[in-house]
């Protein structure tokens, strides 16, 4: 345990493993405030930030028999969706469809540590007039899907969410001192997240976002405690709340979905998992459960470090295989380059895919919000889990009544219920940059406006909207009309990561902007005149 405060260094934090309902290890370490020289200890509140998620659907399916008695509520918040709205369990999934409001909330111009109101939060979610694919066939995290949740509970039972915690969870479970901390500014008993590095010091982070039920909980160590003693006395029962709620997810075509009532389906060392993590800026934690082995492991760290990582570590030391030698790597030297090294553009979500060759024997690819590492497994083809990324080299196939061009490459990830093809995208010489500043316009998002300059002959950009004007950004050039425009610091402590821009012409003549990342695709923004 005490390896796990140097292996992962920072002001303070806390662990605890716990084996058939008993803890086996508790260890807490530093400073939940170094400005007051307050000490971190096991009763510290703490941010367990998106780990919310589980609490609120906790409290969904203690309330209520069938969660679908809240879809009226749910609709009556989406007032100008053009299509059926998710339904409950759908949200609950992190199916529905929904482009995640943190994103989005920067294409309205949200300032990287601005303030983030109810009031802000309501205006994007009622913004709401179109979903970025059909609910129940596929996965994407949306914060806000909990946010809807829990205001519906409100609405429908006349209290407060905290109440509704406090009565449906915390009382029940022995929470003493947890609490709904929606405004993440401050903590009351004064704990503190830190930015920064033991090589260049730590500072408090500053944060003014408004979250309920996607991330508003603060809890200590010995309520988290608490929370895996409650799984472990229910484990027999099959109605158990816990056992209803990590139930086996499916999606609508009746493949396995890898997350469900706020839990994140996985495995660790071969054995399943039911797992979530927690983040903002300043604050890192996790928690684990294993039911075959009844074994839960909770990290808190009052920084930055990957406290994911830190469980899973926790686990396999449990198991006696943490510090087994590391899997012989590739021969080094430079490779020739891989069949699937290059530019690629998934139509379908307006989203473009870098490949490049990184360690031997591996590649980088840049498609979701962080760079995610391949292994190569042959000339054509590439894994990392259950991803799969295939090169398609031929003449051109059909499928059903499209041809499909080659070469091309086939994108499988299964937890996403996604089997996307991706056509190669020319790296050519850019067509004259000047051309593209201007302004453009989204109509979808009440007037949101992208604005592009030539500063020197280097192209920035930045939207603005409603929550302000946001900072301009080097926008890089991938292909012709393909620029990236990145977004490495955001309202939510992770960014949504890079927005691909792909400008489309019409009778050659620019037309229109679509402006895509993970979280939030296929957005259409109009050139407007100059």
């Amino acid at each position: 345990m005490h390896a796990t405060a140097s292996r992962y260094p920072g002001p303070g934090g806390a662990v605890a493993v716990l084996h058939e309902g008993e803890v086996i290890a508790r260890h807490c370490w530093g400073y939940a405030s170094l400005e007051r020289r307050l000490p971190f200890t096991p009763a510290s509140l703490f941010r367990i930030c998106s780990i919310t998620k589980q609490f609120t659907c906790a409290t969904l399916l203690d309330r209520y028999e069938n969660p679908e008695t809240l879809a009226p509520y749910i609709h009556r918040r989406l007032p100008r969706l053009r299509s059926d709205p998710p339904t409950v369990t759908q949200l609950a999934h992190n199916q529905s469809g929904l482009r995640d409001y943190w994103a989005v909330a920067m294409l309205h111009g949200a300032a990287i540590e601005g303030t983030f109101s109810p009031a802000d939060s309501n205006r994007v979610i009622t913004g709401t007039r179109s979903l970025q694919f059909l609910p129940g066939t596929s996965y994407s995290y949306v914060n806000q899907n909990f946010r809807l949740i829990s205001e519906a509970m409100e609405e429908e039972s006349g209290l407060s969410f905290a109440e509704l915690l406090q009565q449906h969870v915390f009382d029940r479970v022995g929470m003493r001192r947890a609490i709904l901390a929606a405004e993440t500014s401050a903590l009351p008993d004064g704990t503190t997240g830190y930015e920064g590095t033991q090589e260049g010091g730590y500072w408090p982070a500053r944060n003014h976002i408004y979250w309920t039920g996607d991330a508003g909980m603060a809890a200590s160590l010995d309520d988290m405690i608490a929370w895996e003693r409650f799984i472990d006395q229910q484990r027999d029962d099959p109605e158990g709340l816990y056992n209803r709620m990590s139930r086996p997810v499916l999606f609508d075509n009746g493949h396995k979905a890898p997350y469900g009532f706020g839990l994140q389906h996985g495995t660790i060392a071969g054995h399943e998992i039911t797992a979530h993590g927690g983040a903002l800026r300043g604050w890192r934690s996790h928690r684990l459960h294993c039911a075959a082995l009844r074994l839960s492991v909770v990290v808190l760290f009052n920084h930055m470090s990957p406290a994911q990582q830190a469980a899973a570590n926790l686990f396999r030391a449990f198991l006696g295989e943490e510090g087994k030698p590391a899997a012989r790597q590739a021969p080094s030297g430079r490779q020739a380059p891989h069949a699937l090294e290059g530019l690629w553009l998934d139509e379908e979500t307006g989203l473009s895919a870098r490949i490049t060759a990184a360690a031997p024997g591996k590649l980088q690819l840049r498609y979701l919000m962080l760079p995610e590492t391949l292994d190569i497994i042959s000339p054509q083809l590439a894994e990392a889990g259950n991803l799969r990324v295939r090169h398609i080299q031929g003449e051109h196939m059909q499928a059903s009544t499209q041809e499909i061009p080659t070469p091309h490459i086939i994108m499988e990830r299964p937890g996403e219920n996604r089997h996307a093809l991706l056509r190669p995208y020319p790296a050519s010489p850019q067509p004259d940059p000047e051309e593209l500043a201007g302004d453009y316009e989204c109509e979808e998002l009440d007037g949101s406006r992208f604005t592009i300059t030539s500063q020197s002959g280097l192209l920035h950009g930045g939207f603005s909207g409603f929550l302000g004007t946001g900072r301009m950004e080097r926008l890089t050039g991938l292909g012709p009309d393909l620029w990236a425009f990145p977004c490495p610091r955001a309202l939510d402590h992770t960014p949504p990561g890079d927005w691909t821009l792909h400008f489309e012409r019409r009778n050659g003549r620019l037309h229109q902007l679509r402006v895509s990342c993970w979280l939030a695709r296929n957005l259409i923004y109009r050139r407007l005149p100059d």
